[in-house]
């Protein structure tokens, strides 16, 4: 056990290094990795002494420490479950939008993460042109634009036509992201309706049977391991069946983004946003 627990905090502390010296920056859940190495350490410390002094120390409290070792290790395995099931299989074809959420933008351009995501949604483009893309991000303290107006340069220097993505920008987070594109959806809807309506025509009497308007079909496009907490959140947001499509995500980074949306699902679980 004790080898296992300093295996486990010297690939933490490898880690982290990693992580600061390839993307150059350190974000406040990077620490993560430091702390849960330092936590290793400490219950190394702890066993070993337990070990020597077995009639000492009362029975309670390494059961208690195992108890919740074990169960922490049990809800991350369960979420993170629940996180790959969010790249499941699905007909994705032929939506009616695809609400393509934001990711950060550098002084330099936009990020891999952000990259990534737009990659897929011109290839989803070229697949289904009838789809509209709703960018969606607003501009942070440290951004230079607002991560729609990004996403918009990148599509048009890639021969993306202005007519086939519309901008939500009041966006700061997920659950924004999902409640800020369903209402530009919906304004958007709107002005479909009434040009329609306001659109003179010919009528020929027997020509045509008006029939209601058929639901739209709503995608939500993000990196692989963020689609299950996008499509709950859409759920819980006023779009009840969305259809992930999910992008891929930085190798190197893929498990510190994971363990960060595990902490993040468990977060939007417990303030009520899924």
């Amino acid at each position: 056990m004790m080898w296992i627990l300093w295996l486990t905090a010297v690939i933490c502390v490898i880690y982290y290094t990693i992580i600061a010296i390839y993307s150059g920056i350190t974000t406040s859940f990077s620490l993560f990795w430091l702390v849960t190495a330092l936590a290793c350490v400490l219950l190394a410390l702890g066993f070993n002494g337990y070990e020597k002094h077995k009639d000492k120390v009362p029975l309670w409290i390494p059961v208690s420490v195992v108890t919740v070792c074990c169960t922490g290790i049990l809800i991350f395995t369960v979420v993170e479950i629940l996180i790959f099931t969010g790249v499941a299989a699905r007909d994705t074809s032929n939506l009616d939008y695809v609400i393509v959420l934001g990711a950060r933008v550098n002084e330099n351009g936009i990020s891999k993460s952000l990259k990534k995501r737009l990659d897929r949604a011109i290839l989803y483009l070229d697949e289904n042109p009838g789809t509209i893309l709703v960018l969606s991000g607003a501009k942070g303290e440290d951004e230079p634009v607002s991560e729609a107006e990004a996403m918009q340069e990148y599509l048009i220097y890639n021969g993306i036509k202005k007519e086939q993505f519309i901008r939500e920008e009041r966006s700061y987070s997920t659950v924004e992201n999902i409640a800020y594109s369903r209402v530009a959806i919906e304004e958007d809807q709107a002005k479909k309706k009434e040009y329609s309506q306001n659109k003179p025509t010919i009528k020929v009497p027997g020509a045509f049977v008006e029939v209601p308007d058929k639901p739209i079909k709503i995608g939500i496009l993000t990196s692989d391991f963020h689609v299950f907490r996008a499509q709950q959140i859409a759920k819980k947001w006023g779009i009840p069946d969305s259809y992930g499509i999910s992008s891929g995500s930085d190798p190197i980074l893929f498990v510190h983004f994971c363990v960060r949306e595990c902490v993040a699902i468990l977060k939007d679980k417990l303030v009520g946003n899924m």
